[in-house]
C-alpha cells in the first residue's frame, strides 16, 4: 500500500523554505510555494492512482529543494521529511514500473563497417577491386535481475549468405553473467576468447585501420570464439582477470596460414578442452599523470588440444596449441600507442599437412589526434582526427616440424599508413594505404582501403 503524504507535512517543508529574513519577498514566495503545493498533492494523487506521471513529479520535486536552498541564510533549519518521503514515493513507483515493463530489462546496441578496397596489381587480369558491406552487428541484452544479465552478438557478414559465397550468419557471443561480488563473477555461455588485443575490442572505431591488422587474422584469428564456463573480476583495483574452460580446436583444419581455419563455429566438440586467460594491469592508476594512469599492460594464455570436430565428430588429429600473447595500450597528451604480440607453440605439428611447429608475430601502432581544441566548437565539438601508422610483422611458418620445409611468402611484415576522422566518437571514416611484403620472389600487392564504420 502506497504511502500518502500529507499536505501537513508539505507545508512544514515550504514554511521552513521561506526567508523569514526578507518579509519584502514573503508573500510572493508563499504564493509560488503554495501553488507549487496544490499541484504536488494532484500529482501524488495520479500517482498512486495511475502509477504514472514519474518525470512530472520528479520535476515539480526539484522544484521544491530549489526553492529550500534558495532561502536566505537567516531562515530556520528545514526539515527533510517530507522531501525523503516524497522521493520514496516516487522510487516505490519506479521500481514497480521497471518489474512490470519487460523492454526497461533490455538492451540494444550494435556496430558496423563498409569498406572499399583497391589492389596495385592485378591477378589473371581481374583488379580484386571491390566494395564490400563487411559486417553488421546487432547486439541484444537482458537484465533478468540485478545480479544475473545475458548479452549476445548476432553478425551478418559480406551482405548475403548463400551456398559458395563469403557471406556468413554468426553467433559471435551468447553468455550469461552471474555477477558475485568484485572479486569473481562466473559466465557461462559463448565467448570472447580473451587472447590478443584486438579479439575482444573489434569494433571499428577501436582502431584505426580499415582492415584489422594482419597479425589479428593469421596469428590470433580474430574474431575468435569459444564456448564453455569461466569466471572473471578484479583482483586489485588496478589488476583484472578472465579465465574460462572452453572447447577446443581443429586442428585438421589448421594450414600453412595458421590456426585460423580451425575456428570451429556451430557445433564444437568437447573432446579437447582448453584453457584461455588473461589479465589487464594499470600499473599507475593513481598516479597524477594523466599518461600514467592511461597506461595498461595485458597477458594472455591458452592452452587446450586440437582434435576436435563439429558435433563431436573428431578428426584422429593429437596434439595441443599453446599460445603466449602480451599486448599494451598507453596515451601521452594526443599521442596513442598500442601494441600486440604472441607466440604459438603446436606440438603434434607433424601429423597434420604443412603447419609449422611454432608461429609468431606482433604489431605497432601510433596515432596522434591533431584537430585543436579550439577548432571544437558547435557541430564539431566532439570532431576527431587521427593520422596514424601501424607496422605488422608474422611469419605462420616461423619453425617447422624436422624434414618439412617452409611455405614461401609466410614470413610478411606490412606497412599500413593513413587517416581516421571521427565526426562523432562513435562514427569514423578511414583512409589508409598498405604496403604489403613478403619473403620469397612474389610479394602481395599493395592496397587503397577506405571505409566507414559505427557502433552505437
Amino acid at each position: 500500500m502506497k504511502k500518502r503524504i500529507p499536505l501537513q507535512i508539505l507545508g512544514s517543508i515550504l514554511a521552513a523554505s521561506v526567508g523569514l529574513a526578507n518579509p519584502v519577498h514573503a508573500a510572493t514566495d508563499q504564493d509560488r510555494i503554495a501553488e507549487l503545493e496544490q499541484k504536488m498533492e494532484r500529482l501524488l494523487e495520479a500517482l498512486q492512482q495511475k502509477e504514472a506521471n514519474i518525470e512530472a513529479l520528479t520535476r515539480q520535486v526539484g522544484k521544491l529543494a530549489a526553492s529550500r536552498d534558495a532561502a536566505p541564510a537567516a531562515a530556520p533549519s528545514l526539515t527533510r521529511s517530507g522531501e525523503e518521503a516524497i522521493k520514496a514515493v516516487v522510487e516505490e513507483v519506479v521500481k514497480k514500473r521497471e518489474a512490470a515493463s519487460p523492454p526497461g530489462k533490455w538492451s540494444f546496441g550494435g556496430y558496423g563497417e563498409i569498406h572499399a578496397n583497391f589492389s596495385e596489381g592485378s591477378v589473371n587480369g581481374q583488379s580484386r577491386d571491390q566494395l564490400d558491406i563487411h559486417r553488421m552487428v546487432a547486439m541484444v541484452g537482458y537484465e533478468f535481475s540485478d545480479w544475473i544479465k545475458f548479452q549476445s552478438e548476432v553478425e551478418l557478414e559480406h551482405a548475403f549468405v548463400d551456398d559458395g559465397t563469403k557471406g556468413e550468419l554468426e553467433l559471435e557471443q551468447a553468455y550469461v553473467d552471474f555477477l558475485l561480488n568484485d572479486h569473481a563473477n562466473v559466465r557461462l555461455g559463448r565467448v570472447l576468447t580473451p587472447v590478443g588485443l584486438t579479439n575482444q575490442h573489434h569494433e571499428p572505431t577501436t582502431f584505426y585501420g580499415v582492415e584489422r591488422p594482419n597479425f589479428d587474422k593469421y596469428i590470433i584469428p580474430t574474431t575468435w570464439w569459444s564456448d564453455g564456463i569461466g569466471i572473471f573480476g578484479n583482483l586489485a583495483p588496478n589488476l583484472g582477470y578472465e579465465a574460462y574452460l572452453v572447447g577446443g580446436l581443429d586442428g585438421s583444419k589448421f594450414t600453412s596460414d595458421g590456426i585460423r581455419n580451425g575456428r570451429i563455429k556451430d557445433i564444437p566438440s568437447l573432446n579437447d578442452m582448453a584453457v584461455a586467460m588473461r589479465m589487464d594491469y594499470f600499473p599507475f592508476m593513481e598516479s597524477a599523470a594523466s599518461w600514467a594512469q592511461h597506461l595498461r599492460l595485458g597477458a594472455s594464455l591458452y592452452h587446450g588440444g586440437f582434435n576436435n570436430g563439429v558435433e563431436g565428430k573428431d578428426p584422429g588429429k593429437n596434439g595441443d596449441l599453446t599460445i603466449y600473447a602480451a599486448d599494451f595500450s598507453a596515451r601521452f597528451g594526443n599521442l596513442d600507442l598500442k601494441g600486440a604480440a604472441a607466440f604459438e607453440k603446436i606440438d603434434g605439428a607433424e601429423k597434420l599437412t604443412n603447419v609449422a611447429e611454432e608461429l609468431y608475430g606482433y604489431f605497432l601502432e601510433a596515432g596522434y589526434h591533431i584537430l585543436p581544441e579550439a577548432w571544437k566548437r558547435g557541430r564539431l565539438a566532439n570532431v576527431d582526427l587521427v593520422p596514424f601508422v601501424r607496422y605488422d610483422r608474422y611469419d605462420t611458418q616461423h619453425a617447422m616440424p624436422e624434414g618439412v620445409m617452409a611455405a614461401s611468402g609466410k614470413d610478411r611484415q606490412d606497412w599500413t599508413f593513413g587517416l581516421a576522422f571521427y565526426p562523432v566518437p562513435n562514427l569514423v571514416l578511414k583512409a589508409d594505404y598498405q604496403v604489403l611484403k613478403a619473403d620469397g620472389a612474389n610479394d602481395p600487392d599493395n592496397t587503397i582501403n577506405l571505409g566507414l564504420g559505427w557502433q552505437f
